[in-house]
């Protein structure tokens, strides 16, 4: 299994922003193929990162076509607008 951990800090780290961008997040669940989990979570330190999107996959050509599939692209617009900076983190999960 293939782990992308997405972590996200906006422009204006704001609780209302926060929220929307997890909701913004979440609407992708269900709605593509090789999307096989999908999770946000908020830190609560208020530490460098706002928000942690966490995607599972099958393989790294999930991961690919997860990328390039329309849901995932019209979210993108939205976060690239919002977003000041981010870092990802992608493993092969052993468990």
């Amino acid at each position: 299994m293939i782990v992308n951990n997405l972590f996200i800090r906006l422009k204006e780290r704001n609780n209302e922003n926060i929220e929307k961008t997890r909701v913004i997040l979440l609407s992708m669940k269900g709605k593509i193929e090789t999307l096989l989990d999908l999770k946000v979570e908020i830190d609560i330190s208020k530490g460098d990162y706002d928000l942690m999107l966490i995607t599972k996959y099958n393989s790294i050509n999930d991961l690919n076509a997860y990328l390039s599939h329309p849901v995932h692209i019209e979210v993108a617009k939205y976060i690239v607008n919002i977003l000041d900076n981010q870092v990802s983190l992608r493993y092969k999960s052993l468990d």
